[in-house]
């Protein structure tokens, strides 16, 4: 039963009938007579074997689930179809659609995508993608966004994600590929857009948007957020805000020069789950909250971009960007750690999966703190030259660059002590118990200086075949230091050459076929953290083949993915014995990804995809062997579907599905699988739009973030939430 409202319960009612009748969306009015310059190439093609043109109707102010190009494939902007890895695009008009403000609810539209916790020394969004961890792969604009906080779409145009090592491409990491956040961009268009949300268990949100024409060459934007967020989790609360301004000068000209900054502050209620019960979470409500109420997580980042590029001519661009950025957390979280059979810190722990056979009402859980400063300083540099030219029949796009880096970390730790014991099933929410101490824990200060080189080639060889080949030189050299924690001192020094080659096969232009190959690698320093012993080791390096074909179907109206991949890192770090690491390990993901977006017909959109992964642990000498790497589900699914019902009422919804995965590589936990469905109804006019999102239609209970540490814990998904937003255009 819906348990809110009886509006509440109709528009649920409503709601759960037109899933598969999905809606229209479009950036600029057009007619099945009057088609896109896109839509009408694609026709003029239709005798030489292309399917039928779509005429997309015009419905009011809708926008456009589909994507053309990318930034993220080849570090300018690409065709979808030219870039040999299967790419997904999220665009601020999926993320209208559903209400998504949120960088994790945005990624949700990314299948083999999975959320995990913030655990230590790391805070803030963490991702993992295809198997393997991507917390520090995500980018702001082509920079690594190794700031560690909560992120917002409020200034985000669209999302781009790229699977598969990359190293070629962005250095160190992207083991699983990479995360791009595109900024919205000052233009020459006068605009202005005010948006209000308002849900259920006090959900206030309220977003600006307005760019404006200062002369004939130059714009400036402002976007802005504000929000105080509750949840159907207890004590859940979350009170952020933002400013993004951007100018940009010479717009249209053969110099252009871009400066922009992004300021973000968030006040949030930390959330770490609960504890697993004989082999699975804890059978408790999905409100249920373990921690204090005086709880928080305080951040604070900016992030400032300048640019300038010029073209000399039609094949030849230079540009030089440069980014500073700062984060500050500052942490007092607390969480669930073990199990006791008794009432005291003393009773005894349960381990491994916690078996037991006591009723949850008779099982207490122990309480520790993550208290921690944390403040990150990132200052790069990237300058690339584009050039296009021809040698006899054989056509080159050529980019070569030098990428400058600078990151520092600092991290001081402390330690409440005299935490309470609660019950499991009834936990006491406690603000200022009594008896705690904090004793000051360690202090980590680390830092690195990075050097690359990259150079990569796309030859068209004809109309049909192209070659794509790349380099990359990094040398990354990182130290640091701990006043408690083990190593007290630990410095390195990595050289590693990357590589990416594909082969693209373009019979019509409408489908596209290719194969590709890529390498990455991970120094144990990447994040400027360290597991001790493993400081004196070489990176671990990851490759990837992939094989797949992308179609646009429907004179281009509707855009349909699908790939084979395998990714391997066969000298992973294995803790061999108390006190040695090798690199003899073997991580293997085989899978196959799928993925569609745009109009079935001219009413009917449609964003959607699947990852079917095959992960295991081939060779671990630290017992997990043969286990399944954690938060690696087999099966994941997305699917959102619009349908224009009138010129301007729209409906829509559709799946989020999650197979079974393990919440650590002991495999002793598993959390359920799950399918969560959401829906909308909305009303647009030229001026303005009214929706209203139906998160989670069916109260599923389902796990969203999973944490490894402590045998392994999982954070409980939102509850049925109801969305109404209002934005207006002037």
């Amino acid at each position: 039963m819906f348990n809110h409202t009886p509006l509440a319960t109709a528009l649920a009612l409503a709601f759960a009938v037109p899933f598969a009748t999905p809606a229209v969306a479009q950036t600029a009015p057009q007619t099945a007579s009057q088609p896109s310059a896109q839509n009408a190439s694609a026709s003029a093609a239709g005798d030489n074997g292309t399917l039928p043109t779509i005429g997309v109707a015009a419905q009011a102010e809708q926008q456009d689930f589909q994507a053309e190009r990318s930034n993220v494939g080849a570090k300018t902007p690409t065709a979808l179809r030219d870039i040999p890895q299967t790419v997904t695009v999220i665009n601020k008009a999926v993320l209208a659609s559903q209400g998504a403000t949120s960088f994790q609810d945005a990624l949700r539209n990314a299948p083999g995508v999975t959320i995990g916790g913030a655990e230590g020394g790391q805070i803030g969004n963490n991702i993992n993608l295809r198997g393997f961890t991507a917390q520090n792969d995500i980018y702001l604009d082509g920079f690594r966004d190794r700031n560690q906080y909560y992120r917002d779409t409020f200034d985000l145009e669209e999302l781009e994600v790229l699977y598969g090592p990359s190293s070629m491409l962005f250095g160190r990491g992207s083991t699983g590929g990479v995360i791009n956040q595109v900024s919205k961009r000052a233009n020459l268009t006068d605009s202005a857009e005010v948006t209000g949300m308002i849900g259920t268990d006090d959900r206030y949100r309220s977003t600006v948007d307005v760019n404006h024409k200062l002369t004939d060459t130059s714009a400036i934007r402002l976007n802005a957020f504000g929000q105080s967020l509750g949840s159907t989790r207890d004590e859940m609360k979350n009170k952020d805000y933002g400013i993004a301004p951007e100018v940009r000068f010479g717009i249209g000209t053969p110099t252009e020069v871009t400066i922009s900054a992004l300021i973000q502050h968030n006040y949030d209620m930390p959330d770490y789950g609960v504890q697993a019960l004989n082999g699975h979470p804890s059978p408790v409500p999905k409100n249920t909250f373990y921690g204090l109420t005086t709880d928080r997580t305080i951040q604070d980042v900016q992030t400032f971009t300048a640019g300038i590029k010029h073209k000399f001519s039609d094949s030849l661009t230079l540009s030089n960007q440069t980014q500073f950025s700062h984060s500050l957390t500052d942490a007092r979280e607390t969480a669930p750690q073990a199990v006791l059979t008794g009432p005291l810190t003393t009773s005894t722990a349960l381990t491994n999966g916690n078996f037991t056979t006591l009723s949850p009402s008779q099982l207490f859980i122990k309480l520790q703190s993550h208290d921690r400063v944390i403040e990150n300083h990132s200052l790069y540099n990237d300058t690339m030259v584009e050039y296009k030219f021809d040698t006899g029949p054989i056509k080159h796009d050529l980019i070569a660059g030098v990428e400058l880096g600078h990151d520092s970390y600092s991290n001081q730790a402390y330690t409440r002590n005299n935490l309470p014991v609660v019950s499991m099933v009834n936990p006491a929410y406690l603000s200022s118990p009594a008896g705690v101490t904090t004793t000051v824990g360690n202090y980590a200060n680390s830092g690195s200086n990075e050097i690359a080189g990259y150079v990569n080639d796309t030859v068209s060889l004809g109309q049909h075949w192209k070659v794509i080949g790349g380099l990359r030189w990094d040398r990354f050299q990182a130290q640091i230091h701990n006043t408690i924690s083990l190593p007290g001192y630990a410095t390195q020094t990595n050289f590693f050459t990357s590589v990416r080659a594909g082969v693209i096969y373009q019979p019509t232009d409408w489908q596209s076929y290719y194969v590709s190959y890529g390498t990455s690698f991970d120094p144990s320093l990447e994040a400027l953290t360290v597991t001790n012993l493993t400081q004196n080791l070489a990176p671990e390096s990851t490759k990837s083949y992939e094989v797949g074909g992308k179609w646009d179907l429907l004179g281009g109206n509707i855009s349909v993915t699908s790939a084979f991949f395998r990714e391997e890192m066969t000298n992973a770090r294995t803790q061999v014995s108390p006190t040695e690491y090798e690199l003899d390990g073997d991580i293997r993901v085989d899978g196959f990804q799928a993925g569609v977006t745009g109009h079935i017909t001219d009413k009917w959109q449609i964003f959607g995809g699947y990852t079917y992964m095959d992960a295991i642990i081939l060779k671990a000498l630290d017992g997990t062997q043969g286990h399944t790497p954690a938060n690696t589900p087999r099966n994941t699914l997305t699917l959102w579907s619009t349908y224009a019902i009138t010129p301007h009422w729209e409906i829509g919804g559709g799946p989020t599905y999650m197979s079974p995965r393990y919440a650590s590589n002991t495999n002793y936990v598993q959390v359920p699988g799950y399918t969560r469905w959401d829906a909308t109804a909305a009303y647009h006019a030229k001026k303005y739009d009214v929706r209203l999102n139906l998160l989670n239609l069916t109260n599923k209970m389902y796990y969203d973030a999973l944490i490894q540490s402590d045998g392994g814990r999982s954070v409980p998904g939102i509850g049925r939430t109801l969305l109404a937003t209002f934005d207006y255009r002037f």
